[in-house]
């Protein structure tokens, strides 16, 4: 195998699936304060698009699939401003946006943030060097 490919032909991430203990909350946090496009409701589960993902925000069905979401890192152009917007929306801010790592021609910021359902996610974003 060269690295490129996978034996099941996986090309992307099509759905992502976040808990949520309250659904109707978290509908307004991803919907208000991200202002991700809000896609359907089904009982007990919400469905929003995120980019090219679509993000998948459900009770767990099961005990076994009720623990923390993995973490989400959300591409933003602008994060100083990206991080203001979630500030003022009430979102519970766990950093400030800061360099993780500089790269040939871009550098990586990220901050982290909590959902109305204590998950932790991120904002990402790539800045082109000058």
């Amino acid at each position: 195998m060269n690295g490129t490919s996978t034996p099941v032909g996986i090309t992307d991430v099509g759905q992502i699936a976040i808990n949520v203990h309250d659904v109707q909350r978290a509908i307004g946090f991803y919907r208000d304060v991200l202002g991700l496009p809000f896609l359907f409701e089904i009982p007990n589960a919400a469905f929003f698009q995120a980019g090219s993902v679509r993000l998948y925000l459900a009770k767990p069905e099961t005990p076994e699939f009720d623990h923390a979401a993995s973490v989400v890192y959300y591409r933003v152009p602008d994060i100083r401003a990206a991080y203001e917007t979630l500030r003022a929306g009430g979102a519970r801010v766990e950093d400030e946006p800061h360099l993780i790592a500089r790269m040939p021609d871009h550098e990586l910021w990220m901050c982290f943030f909590r959902d109305s359902e204590d998950n932790v996610a991120a904002l990402m974003s790539e800045v082109r060097n000058s």
